[in-house]
């Protein structure tokens, strides 16, 4: 699983806004994200359109944070981006050349990507713009709050049926 470039560049975006409160143009924010201007421009415009930023027009504009940083989620705008990793129309979309999958019934792939999807809309859904607004330190430190990281770390259980 990778997160697409979208997700990424458009997060990093709203980051830049967040960081200058008086605003950006669309110039500042490719010069700081090494980005084209038409790239940065489309990614705020659906920053804009999801409500995350606004725009002033003028020798002033640019683009600012549509609401305070502490108001504006994170997982919300990483899944009007892109989405979410598993939806419930997930498995309808790849049914192979089947019209329906043929694991429908009983499924330990659905079961981990659900699971998968939980566990990140649980540390997503807690996140906000203000808490990304620090160090990647303080940062590493408050996810490691919300998510045991010594667990994930550990090599995963072993079905003695299967080796």
């Amino acid at each position: 699983m990778k997160l697409t470039s979208q997700e990424e560049y458009g997060l990093r975006c709203l980051l830049q806004i967040g960081r200058r409160p008086g605003g950006m143009t669309i110039a500042q924010i490719s010069e700081a994200e090494g980005i084209s201007k038409e790239y940065a421009a489309k990614l705020l415009r659906l920053l804009r359109r999801g409500g995350f930023v606004k725009s002033a027009r003028g020798q002033a504009g640019g683009y600012m944070l549509a609401g305070p940083p502490e108001q504006i989620n994170i997982g919300e705008a990483l899944a009007f981006l892109g989405g979410r990793i598993f939806d419930p129309d997930f498995c309808g979309r790849h049914t192979g050349i089947e019209s329906m999958c043929s694991r429908s019934v009983d499924c330990t792939v659905r079961s981990l990507w659900r699971a998968l999807q939980m566990a990140l809309d649980q540390v997503l859904s807690k996140t906000t713009l203000r808490d990304m607004l620090t160090s990647e330190r303080d940062m590493t430190s408050w996810v490691s709050d919300l998510v045991d990281v010594s667990a994930l770390l550990k090599p995963p259980h072993r079905n003695p049926v299967m080796q």
